[in-house]
């Protein structure tokens, strides 16, 4: 009796200790020591975007050797910052007041609008059509013109996180976001018509990441297992690709990002690496694209003999599991049918939150990596051969003046707000969401300028 009563205190001791240096690593991974609070790329990938406890910073991505910092603002500890393409316009939560949105003008260093909210304010999305303001169960839906509310999605299931996401495409303007806290449906809702379009059963478990591909047309998927990657067709929810991100099951997805003309999909976790996926069209469609119109050459290899020996003991395997399918449980043969990397990027991180992306600069495929450890990673990326991707330059993102190698550049902090007259209301607002004209956003026009108001919901 003794000895159960010691190994019973030995265990109450072991799980005592066990709590307590799990809710210490909760604590670190909350409070970043680089004082980044939030990092994101804006809609078309050129500019970054980084929230800090003194403040917020905008960086153009126009290089890779450098990246400039276009703006610096050391007021608050900042949060949530989206930038509006390559406008002047941004959106601002601060940790001082995160129930209060602000949409300013950076360059002018004024606000144009602010807006509270009931509960904690999450994420902020926008493109140029709609604000999406999300809060743990419900959903915002503004005119970015106005900013006036067009729709609220009351009641959705609990997302602590504040987990959704907007198409760029103003044209094809749909927000997705969990349908259940329990599975991994994606619910997806036409922001410019205001009416639910369509449900996706995308996994067993929740979800973990969602992102839109430029047109608007596809939306890839992570559950929290974050094994599995898949792509769908937004006009009817068929699924397009899957892919395999690996095989642990502690894993949680930090991002997902495709590229502008949506070949690339990127990855990236709370582990050391970073995944890229090419979405092609399977082998078979292309073949048989490929072949309508064209003659059979008569002394030509067999098409299924030259797979055989083009993919050797592994293709040979796959084709066994293919034929075997009606007789192996599903689950086998969907892994086997699962895409697998194209590329990777093993990062000097890890468990550190970050956000990726593909993108052209310089009309070079590059991979980007931003995170809270301060720094931005830029990679190669072979488009035609993948394999490992090369870190060509990491910058900083803390404001050092290494970053800008002439420190007279440095954008000054903004003066305080201005009010301007009634009769120029929200001009800026609607100029900013329309397609930028051949001379550019007149964003530096004082005539274009909105009055500072204040709304509450």
């Amino acid at each position: 009796m003794q000895n159960l009563v010691k190994h019973v205190d030995v265990l109450t001791q072991g799980l005592k200790s066990g709590i307590s240096g799990l809710m210490n690593l909760t604590s670190q991974a909350t409070e970043s020591a680089s004082g980044v609070n939030f990092v994101n790329f804006n809609q078309d990938c050129t500019s970054l975007a980084v929230g800090a406890r003194n403040g917020y910073r905008l960086f153009s991505l126009n290089a890779v050797d450098q990246i400039e910092q276009i703006y610096e603002n050391d007021s608050e500890d900042i949060c949530i910052v989206e930038r509006l393409f390559s406008s002047s316009l941004v959106a601002v939560v601060s940790l001082s007041s995160p129930r209060k949105l602000k949409v300013c003008h950076f360059k002018k260093g004024t606000e144009i609008c602010n807006y509270s909210y009931s509960n904690t304010i999450l994420a902020v999305k926008l493109n140029r059509a709609r604000l999406v303001v999300c809060l743990e169960e419900s959903l915002y839906i503004h005119n970015i013109r106005d900013m006036g509310v067009l729709h609220t999605i009351r009641d959705t299931p609990p997302n602590p996180l504040g987990l959704c996401t907007l198409s760029v495409d103003a044209e094809n303007c749909f927000l997705a976001y969990p349908g259940s806290n329990t599975m991994g449906e994606v619910q997806i809702f036409d922001a410019g018509n205001l009416h639910a379009k369509t449900m996706i059963a995308a996994h067993d478990s929740p979800l973990a990441a969602l992102s839109f591909s430029q047109t608007g047309g596809r939306i890839a998927t992570a559950s929290q297992k974050g094994t599995v990657i898949r792509v769908f067709n937004v006009a009817d929810g068929t699924r397009l690709h899957e892919f395999r991100r690996g095989v642990k099951r502690c894993v949680s997805i930090c991002s997902l990002a495709f590229s502008h003309d949506a070949t690339f999909l990127c990855c990236s976790s709370n582990t050391e690496t970073v995944h890229v996926f090419k979405l092609e069209e399977p082998k078979e469609l292309k073949d048989q694209v490929s072949n309508v119109g064209t003659k059979p050459q008569v002394h030509s290899m067999p098409k299924q003999a030259a797979d055989d020996t083009q993919g050797g003991w592994m293709g040979y395997f796959s084709k066994a599991v293919s034929a075997s399918a009606n007789y192996l449980p599903t689950q086998v043969t969907d892994v086997f049918n699962q895409g697998r990397a194209f590329a990777s990027v093993r990062l000097p991180f890890q468990n550190r939150r970050n956000v990726c992306a593909v993108t052209m600069i310089q009309k070079q495929m590059r991979l980007l990596v931003a995170s809270e450890d301060g720094y931005l990673y830029v990679y190669s990326l072979d488009m035609n051969e993948g394999g490992d991707c090369t870190l060509l330059k990491q910058h900083r993102l803390d404001g050092e003046p290494d970053l800008l190698p002439d420190s007279n550049a440095r954008v000054p902090a903004s003066p305080a707000p201005a009010q301007p007259c009634d009769s120029e209301k929200f001009h800026e607002m609607a100029a900013a969401t329309e397609s930028p004209p051949k001379g550019g956003f007149r964003f530096d026009d004082d005539s274009e300028f909105p009055p500072v108001t204040q709304k509450t919901e």
